[in-house]
């Protein structure tokens, strides 16, 4: 994760995406824009279809098809029968979660800054099992405190599910950590790794995560409605998946089925296979531009922003942790974000905004009803910061 990573071409980044020449997108965290190249590759699938049938396109981009296992495992240095292909990252980590058999008693460990919609499945399965959810409190830097969360495991753990980058902010969760104390446990680890995905290097095998899900559309740059599941062979492969069809299993008798052995029994037989060409190949350029520099470009022009935004008065940053990612949160005193959110839009900006819906626990907790929300990614320039800042600031003083 060192800054001194090799430089990036951000001219030529730019150049090969499109989406450059018509705004300036700093909402990477929602979907970020894809480069043409893999535009070209999804579109290319979808017209093969359209020519030849869609069985038929499937039958002849098989070797590419084939080839989405092992580039997304290098990407974050698993093994190729460690991935399976779903959705977006919520199916993913619904597979992973409800695949597993909670019993009355049995406690769900998780931390404040937790999405929404991990934390209503918790509750949905807390009612329907007798499970307890407990909350590991946060420390002095607004990350999940690793000393409270060695004191909560205990021998009625079942599984320590955080998300190492929340929607909310710039903080990044020590996931490494984490995953030394719950390895050590013997618990089973789920990693929402949805925004750190092609924003950060990631080694699955440092991390210690037995499961770990990932959306195509933020920062790896893929199509949108595609994801991937991560399942560790050695402490997951006894897991039955919640869901099982003709791809996922094999009906081996009258009576009997036999679920595959490795991580596609977590996926289904129909998919989106134009998007599984475009997210293999959007995980193809990140491991070509080497996530050390894409790391180190990211962290370089989000700490930037975080200098203007300083000078703008009324503002007010929001991000939390000793790492700060690209996702970079901040209050306007004073103003509607939703609003601001428009107004930027209208000058052909794109921010976001983040609100309770999406964190309850972190927002409520810090006072905040919302925050405005900039992510950048690689194609942004300085220049795009500058022009932002100066969009902001009489938006931030009317």
């Amino acid at each position: 994760m060192a800054l001194d990573a090799p430089k990036l071409d951000v001219e030529r980044i730019r150049a090969e995406t499109p989406g450059c020449a018509h705004v300036l997108h700093l909402n990477a965290a929602g979907s970020s824009l894809p480069s043409r190249r893999t535009l070209d590759a999804t579109l290319d699938h979808l017209r093969l279809e359209a020519e030849i049938g869609g069985y038929e396109a499937a039958d002849r981009a098989r070797p590419v098809l084939d080839g989405f296992y092992p580039s997304v495992a290098t990407l974050i240095g698993a093994e190729p029968g460690e991935i399976a292909y779903v959705e977006n990252a919520t199916r993913g980590w619904d597979l992973a979660f409800y695949s597993l058999d909670f019993k009355p008693g049995d406690r769900i460990l998780t931390c404040v800054s937790e999405y929404s919609s991990n934390y209503i499945s918790y509750l949905q399965v807390a009612k329907k099992t007798g499970a307890e959810i407990v909350v590991v409190p946060d420390d002095r830097h607004g990350q999940i405190d690793l000393a409270a969360l060695e004191r909560a495991i205990d021998k009625r753990t079942r599984l320590v599910s955080i998300s190492h980058i929340p929607t909310q902010g710039g903080l990044v969760q020590p996931a490494e950590a984490v995953g030394k104390i719950v390895n050590d446990a013997g618990i089973l680890y789920l990693l929402d790794a949805c925004q750190s995905v092609g924003m950060m290097p990631i080694d699955v095998k440092r991390i210690g995560c037995d499961f770990l899900s990932a959306t195509g559309r933020k920062y790896m740059r893929g199509p949108r409605g595609t994801g991937f599941l991560y399942a560790r062979t050695r402490s997951t492969s006894q897991i039955e998946p919640i869901f099982l069809d003709n791809h996922a299993a094999r009906w081996t008798g009258d009576n009997e089925y036999t679920v595959m052995g490795d991580a596609k029994r977590f996926e289904n037989w129909e998919r989106y296979f134009a998007g599984v060409i475009g997210l293999k190949v959007a995980a193809d350029q990140a491991n070509e531009l080497g996530m050390p520099a894409i790391w180190a470009r990211l962290r370089q022009l989000a700490d930037g922003l975080r200098e203007r935004l300083k000078t703008v008065p009324g503002v007010t940053l929001a991000d939390l942790g000793v790492t700060k990612g690209a996702i970079v949160t901040f209050a306007v005193a004073g103003k509607e974000h939703g609003a601001l959110k428009q107004q930027l839009r209208d000058q052909g900006i794109n921010v976001s905004v983040s609100t309770q819906f999406s964190s309850r626990l972190d927002l409520k907790g810090r006072g905040l009803k919302d925050v405005m929300r900039a992510s950048v990614h690689i194609y942004n320039t300085d220049e795009e910061l500058d022009r932002f800042v100066a969009a902001l600031r009489p938006l931030a003083a009317g």
